[in-house]
């Protein structure tokens, strides 16, 4: 989030205009969630990383999607079918104590767009792919599972479930 953004906020929070930080959310949406994205959309990649997933999210992948692959290819064609800019999930919601696959438009969080707990992301914003791929997101989505950080999504997996109390 930009410092203007945040500055006018805090002023608008100052004097209790309700007009101004309602006008402010959507620069606010824009910025902290590309932030948020991101931040997981890093830590979700590692060198020599990739694979199967093993363990918790290897199990609930199995019971929700009925293999590796399935999920593999509904996240491949969620992602990959994302109009515009925009961002491929696999999330937890916490309501069910099930995964699911969901895509955001922008940089829309999956939190506030879906009320899923995000665990594995994929940026499909053109300028995420376009100097190694080109227009073809197909390959990226592909390459994307060679760098899967398995370990950390089990980590956001076991993290969402005791929050959610699960």
């Amino acid at each position: 989030m930009t410092l203007g953004v945040l500055h006018h906020l805090i002023e608008a929070e100052e004097a209790t205009d309700v007009a101004a930080m309602n006008a402010l959310l959507p620069a606010i949406k824009f910025n902290g969630g590309g932030h948020l994205n991101h931040t997981i959309f890093w830590t979700n990649m590692a060198p020599n990383a990739g694979g199967d997933p093993s363990g918790a999210i290897a199990d609930a992948i199995n019971e929700e999607f009925g293999s590796f692959q399935a999920f593999k290819d509904k996240f491949s064609a969620a992602s990959v079918g994302v109009k515009g800019s925009g961002w491929g999930w696999l999330g937890y919601c916490p309501k069910n104590n099930k995964l699911a696959v969901a895509t955001c438009q922008n940089q829309d969080p999956l939190q506030v767009t879906h009320g899923m707990i995000p665990l594995l992301g994929l940026d499909v914003w053109e300028h995420a792919y376009y100097l190694q791929y080109k227009n073809l997101r197909a390959d990226y989505v592909k390459a994307f599972f060679n760098v899967i950080n398995w370990s950390n999504v089990n980590e956001r997996l076991e993290t969402a479930r005791k929050s959610a109390g699960h």
